[in-house]
């Protein structure tokens, strides 16, 4: 008896599951990818009229757009330093470590741009590996 009430209540348990899956699949809606396609080209088009102050405006509207938008965790997240730890003192010293690197940086030349920008992105492609390879057990 006991046997066949819990075969009856894994049942009920296994038929109520499989609806709840299938009534929560919804057909995704159709894209236009023409028109998709058409307004991205437009937008494109505007934004290479732009002078490069233009340019510069819209950047900088976005990137405001972008972090009011965000959440106070997404904010936080999105600093590379902890904020609310750093001491007056210590912000000061990090802007000057800032400013002297921006200085060393408009004093290079493209090449050495290019060259400082190939080993920063290979850096950051080892780190995020070595990552990988540690979440993964490896």
């Amino acid at each position: 008896m006991k046997k066949l009430l819990a075969a009856l209540v894994v049942g009920a348990f296994a038929f109520a599951s499989v609806s709840a899956l299938a009534q929560e699949k919804t057909a995704p809606e159709p894209v236009d990818q023409a028109k998709l396609k058409a307004e991205r080209d437009a937008a494109k088009a505007q934004y290479d009229k732009m002078t490069p102050e233009q340019k510069a405006a819209t950047r900088k509207s976005m990137a405001s757009k972008r972090l009011s938008e965000l959440t106070a965790v997404e904010k936080v997240a999105q600093d590379d330093y902890d904020a609310f730890a750093t001491t007056p003192a210590e912000a000061a010293r990090l802007k000057a470590e800032r400013d002297a690197a921006k200085a060393k940086w408009d004093k290079m030349t493209p090449e050495e741009k290019a060259a400082t920008r190939k080993a920063a992105n290979a850096k950051k492609q080892a780190d995020s590996d070595a990552l990988d390879r540690m979440s993964t057990g490896q």
